[in-house]
């Protein structure tokens, strides 16, 4: 095992949406690695943790959909402060804002206090699409066009596996290729942002367009926590309130990239140049 899945990694807050559990897009075995090498005082739900509208219809549910549950509930049980704020996919969940199931708190909206004294609003954000609130049918039928691409991004994942390529979306590059998409997430950042003008807020941290960003929008700083189907992403606020979005899928590939750089290394330890290698390895570490 190399450094880097020896590496716990602790932080003060940690935000993370749009997993999706229930379906084939959900990416649970890299939020499983991430989430057991992780840990902080407040970890926020940010909304459509699990699919309802697609488990309407049908669903999938294995082993590792049942391991992220357990393992969320494992930290709140060791005194993580969960926080849940349902989504669009989950608002059925909506009926229990304000009460607890164990040690975890299910609100309709949060506010966040940053170490450094910021104070943001917590939202998953559908309630600013205007097509999942004025065209509720309309959103139905974009989800099954989006479940459809999910399910031949998984696919062709397993086969970029398979011949030795990392992860990559193809939803997600197509998504911010097209044009009406990218004016869709633009429209929806700018009404996010007047809403925490208005709240007199100093930002907002939301989920529901699996976009993940940090930027400063006329002194309000919006922040997207992304999603698991796509991106694997998290936002995450260091000790020092300092905020960072984590793009775990590359993050995982390096280290399996330099597990495998450390495997050639000891391979090749017998050669006439051991120490050629031995050095490649050591700099591909310090790389990441």
């Amino acid at each position: 095992m190399n450094a880097l899945s020896q590496n716990r990694f602790r932080f003060r807050a940690i935000w993370i949406s749009d997993v999706h559990l229930g379906t084939r897009g959900a990416n649970t075995e890299l939020l499983l690695d991430f989430l057991r090498r992780t840990e902080s005082d407040y970890l926020y739900l940010v909304g459509d943790i699990v699919d309802i509208w697609r488990m309407r219809k049908s669903w999938y549910w294995d082993q590792t959909h049942n391991d992220v549950i357990q393992k969320i509930l494992r930290k709140a049980r060791k005194g993580t402060r969960v926080i849940y704020v349902p989504g669009n996919h989950d608002e059925s969940f909506r009926d229990f804002t304000r009460h607890r199931f164990g040690r975890v708190a299910v609100l309709d909206e949060a506010l966040h206090i940053t170490a450094d004294g910021k104070r943001f609003l917590v939202m998953h954000g559908d309630q600013f699409d205007g097509i999942v609130k004025y065209a509720k049918w309309l959103a139905f039928v974009g989800d099954t066009a989006y479940n459809m691409a999910l399910n031949f991004n998984t696919w062709f994942n397993r086969w970029r596996r398979r011949l030795g390529f990392s992860y990559w979306s193809l939803s997600a590059y197509l998504k911010h290729k097209v044009k009406n998409a990218v004016e869709y997430i633009s429209n929806y950042e700018t009404a996010v942002v007047a809403e925490a003008r208005r709240r007199k807020v100093d930002g907002v941290i939301c989920g529901h367009i699996h976009s993940a960003e940090i930027r400063e929008v006329g002194g309000i700083v919006y922040c997207n926590d992304g999603d698991w189907v796509e991106s694997c992403t998290a936002l995450v606020e260091h000790l020092d309130g300092r905020l960072e979005i984590l793009y775990w899928s590359k993050l995982f590939e390096a280290d399996l990239s330099t597990s495998a750089t450390e495997v050639a290394a000891c391979d090749s330890s017998l050669s006439p140049t051991p120490g050629f290698l031995r050095s490649m390895a050591s700099f591909a570490r310090l790389k990441l």
